[in-house]
């Protein structure tokens, strides 16, 4: 099919995608998915309950981890929709390679919040208890 653009020319067919590409993303899908459910969701789970048993002690700041894993999981996708759809193999790659670093900052994120959030924390309670137990020592 020819068109005015082309000037009677007939169209040229796209370059396909190398193998490559296909198998960075394969990679990179597989990779992301392994941290999210080998990682991300356990270690969210597990500080969850900590915090539940702890009555409150140990603080789970959700909407900073709501908000963190949402803007994460955006960058990620958009950073292996990226790759599937380069059609140079080393592209993709740089892709992928920046979709896993973002899937395992987005899973440190909980710990350092819940780790801050406990400092804190633990600055207020030390009075506390240091005051119960001048109360129990007389």
């Amino acid at each position: 099919m020819t068109t005015a653009r082309s000037g009677g020319r007939p169209p040229r067919a796209r370059r396909p995608r190398p193998r490559g590409v296909w198998i960075a993303s394969g990679i990179g899908i597989v990779l992301v998915a392994g941290v999210l459910f080998g990682a991300f969701l356990p270690l969210v789970g597990f500080l969850g309950g900590v915090t539940a048993t702890t009555a409150g002690l140990v603080p789970f700041p959700f909407v900073r981890v709501t908000v963190v894993a949402l803007v994460g999981a955006v960058v990620v996708l958009a950073l292996l929709a990226l790759a599937v759809t380069r059609r140079h193999t080393t592209t993709a790659t740089i892709a992928v390679v920046l979709a896993v670093l973002v899937s395992v900052a987005v899973t440190a994120v909980p710990v350092v919040l819940v780790a801050v959030g406990s400092a804190d924390r633990a600055g207020d309670v030390w009075p506390i208890v240091s005051e119960l137990w001048q109360r129990f020592t007389g």
